[in-house]
């Protein structure tokens, strides 16, 4: 989850989407990525978050929206990308009965212990190929864990 969901957590979606088919897990894993705002709810992802994916082989036909009380009693982990995603995030869940959503920063799992993914939108195309790289590092380790 991000504030937009159109450049990191898009990303990271699609990025975890091709580790679970490359290994086979599909039956396994439902991923989706939302925004904790509501700006950009029905748009594609950021040009330069689908050109960044297109260069690694991966298409993503997500399109923006905000995460909804079901996320937190659906899913098992929502992952995230800074404090402040996390702040909000928590204090959403705190007002979900039956939350089971553990919330997290997906940076957490990163080898390289870079625990924030920047928001690149503001960058250039070297920003969002950092997001791909730590999105990668850390979708691989949080696959590899035991659950």
């Amino acid at each position: 989850v991000s504030i937009g969901n159109i450049c990191r957590s898009p990303i990271a979606e699609a990025v975890f989407r091709k580790l679970v088919t490359d290994e086979k897990l599909e039956s396994k894993w439902m991923t989706d990525s939302a925004a904790v705002s509501d700006w950009n709810v029905g748009r594609s992802p950021d040009a330069r978050a689908l050109s960044c994916l297109r260069n690694h082989g991966i298409e993503t036909a997500h399109k923006a929206r905000q995460v909804t009380k079901e996320d937190f009693q659906t899913f098992d982990y929502i992952l995230c990308m800074d404090e402040s995603n996390l702040r909000d995030l928590k204090r959403k869940g705190n007002q979900v009965k039956d939350c089971k959503a553990k919330i997290e920063l997906l940076g957490s799992y990163d080898p390289q212990k870079q625990l924030i993914i920047e928001d690149p939108y503001y960058g250039n195309e070297k920003d969002f190929e950092t997001v791909y790289e730590q999105c990668v590092r850390c979708c691989k380790a949080f696959l590899e864990k035991p659950h």
